[in-house]
């Protein structure tokens, strides 16, 4: 009854966290829901409209676009949870020990964050991407290289004032050791916020990796990957709209689903909403 009442009381939560979790079940489920193989090329239907056949269409080498939609779903979500847990675990480890020890290693973190702000993030991931090669993974690390530093500023700031309590003194006092300190005084009270950081920054992780799939810096063909999608669908907007719309629409939907949801859970769980 308590759980039930949780969410009928928080309508916008349980909506996109509905949504959120069909996506999920899509990128999962990808093989069983998909009509079709999304690498199956078949020439003879190249460039076909959308039909009851195929639903979305084909793209130039004839394979049904709603199969690669569906594809697209696990690839784009899966990198950029990769990416999402990526950028938390590092920012938060690196703002926390520049918090907590200060010092050069503070100077040495922070001047690396002022550094990689100073560039345009974009910008130079796509720098860094273009250095690695175009891959998903060499993407994941290219954004995570410029997204890490917001993490890392605002553990540190957070780390600056728990440090200053009294139970951390009396811990200090006490001959607590170091790592525990920081696991079970200092992690706990930190660990909120940047998971509600990390939520809302979903849709944005998600949208900067199909940037680079778009400006060829990210997935390779013939990976389903929605930015790619794009890419590929340009040359032919004129003559076969399709190949962009359907990608486009998915990733508005699922970015607008993923930010709302990041949104709500920021209003449920930021102790500074309170």
């Amino acid at each position: 009854m308590k759980r039930a009442k949780f969410f009928i009381e928080h309508k916008q939560f349980t909506i996109f966290l509905i949504l959120a979790l069909m996506i999920v079940g899509v990128a999962i489920f990808a093989p069983q829901i998909a009509p079709k193989d999304p690498l199956e090329a078949v020439m003879l239907d190249s460039l076909k409209a959308p039909c009851a056949e195929y639903p979305l269409g084909t793209d130039k080498l004839g394979r049904d676009m709603l199969s690669r939609v569906i594809y697209g779903t696990r690839t784009s979500l899966v990198m950029t949870m990769c990416l999402v847990i990526v950028i938390f675990v590092v920012g938060t480890l690196l703002g926390v020990l520049a918090g907590y020890f200060g010092g050069i290693l503070d100077e040495v973190i922070m001047r690396v964050a002022d550094m990689m702000i100073s560039f345009p993030g974009l910008v130079l991931a796509i720098a860094i991407a273009g250095m690695l090669g175009p891959n998903m993974v060499n993407a994941v690390i290219a954004i995570a290289a410029v997204s890490w530093t917001k993490y890392a500023r605002l553990a540190r700031s957070m780390v600056l004032k728990v440090k200053k309590s009294m139970y951390i003194e009396a811990a200090i006092v006490n001959g607590t050791k170091t790592w525990k300190i920081l696991w079970r005084h200092i992690l706990p009270n930190i660990l909120t916020t940047m998971i509600v950081t990390a939520a809302a920054d979903i849709g944005t992780m998600m949208l900067e990796l199909a940037s680079l799939s778009f400006l060829g810096f990210g997935a390779t063909a013939p990976t389903p990957e929605w930015g790619l999608m794009l890419n590929e669908g340009r040359t032919y907007m004129a003559k076969a709209p399709w190949l962009m719309i359907s990608p486009g629409i998915a990733i508005v939907i699922v970015v607008v689903v993923f930010n709302m949801l990041g949104d709500s859970i920021r209003d449920l769980l930021d102790p500074r909403q309170e």
